[in-house]
């Protein structure tokens, strides 16, 4: 029995090209590209995010800017609300473009992927979020840690709500590693074609700085200060986001902005790298690297699609 699609999904590190790329691919196909990211999803989160402005947009691009920064918007929520897009583009024969670094977020959409609910609001969440408070994000992650090491492993120390979901499943008997470990062994709902965009180690670190530094040319200060004001320094997710986490930080006092400036682009680096690392893991993805990422790879990816595939073709 086929599965439904075909989706195509464009993935790979921060500052490989995979927007521009995307947005061809979509166009020539005449269909939306879906936005794969974790952080794009808040609105208000522009400059630091690298969303693509409203104006600049060559077709429509679904998934940013559907929750405000305070609300607790998990990736069950994303799954939910991604698959609704999908569905809506298949609907009109239409083949959907994914988009994104966030590996985890991918795997939500097209594979067969259930989370825990989880209790909002619950008398363990309670807990842990009120250590997170008065504590910081490193004394609950030194309790996972001593907990629960191999799950500690798996998470960014910095990433404050996924260590409290992985402490929560402790306390309901699951091991978050042991869950992770399942993972891989997903089965893909629909039929997705998963491409990476390679990109010499080097030149990707160069465009990563390049990238931040234009993020403060445009205003990436002023855009913190904003939502600061609108309560981005008490939110559990938006608040730890590369790029608002750093200049929350100066604006605080707790560092210079020139500080702040080199911790993003050493942040950055080290989460193109375990982007790297993530994708390279997964045998569905198939590797472009050519010098021209807008034209030359858009031929890649759309002569591969059997005429039967494309819209309108049917």
């Amino acid at each position: 029995m086929s599965l439904p699609g075909p989706l195509i999904a464009i993935v790979g590190p921060t500052a490989s090209g995979k927007s521009a790329l995307s947005e061809r691919i979509a166009s020539e196909l005449k269909t939306s590209v879906i936005s794969v990211d974790a952080m794009q999803v808040y609105r208000g989160m522009d400059i630091g995010t690298d969303k693509i402005p409203p104006t600049d947009r060559k077709c429509p691009l679904l998934m940013v800017d559907v929750a405000d920064i305070t609300e607790d918007y998990s990736v069950k929520l994303y799954q939910r609300d991604a698959r609704i897009c999908v569905e809506q583009l298949l609907g009109q024969r239409k083949t959907p473009v994914l988009c994104g670094g966030t590996g985890l977020y991918l795997n939500a959409i097209v594979s067969d992927m259930r989370f825990p609910a989880g209790e909002v609001g619950g008398a363990h969440r309670l807990v842990y979020e009120s250590m997170l408070d008065k504590e910081g994000p490193e004394a609950l992650y030194a309790l996972l840690a001593q907990k629960d090491p191999a799950s500690a492993a798996l998470i960014h120390a910095n990433n404050a709500r996924r260590v409290i979901r992985a402490l929560e499943m402790l306390d309901e008997g699951v091991s978050y590693a042991e869950h992770h470990e399942g993972l891989s062994e997903l089965k893909d709902i629909y039929d997705v074609r998963i491409w990476g965009v390679a990109c010499d180690r080097d030149v990707l670190y160069r465009r990563i700085e390049r990238r931040v530094d234009e993020m403060f040319e445009r205003g990436l200060v002023e855009e913190v200060s904003r939502l600061r004001e609108q309560g981005l320094a008490q939110t559990k997710t938006a608040a730890q986001a590369i790029g608002y986490k750093e200049v929350l930080e100066a604006l605080e006092g707790d560092c210079t902005m020139d500080a702040a400036r080199e911790r993003i682009k050493t942040r950055t680096r080290r989460y193109a790298k375990r982007q790297i690392s993530w994708f390279k893991h997964d045998k569905r993805v198939r590797w472009i690297d050519v010098a021209d990422r807008d034209a030359a790879a858009t031929r890649i990816v759309v002569d591969l699609l059997q005429p039967r595939d494309i819209a309108g073709n049917a």
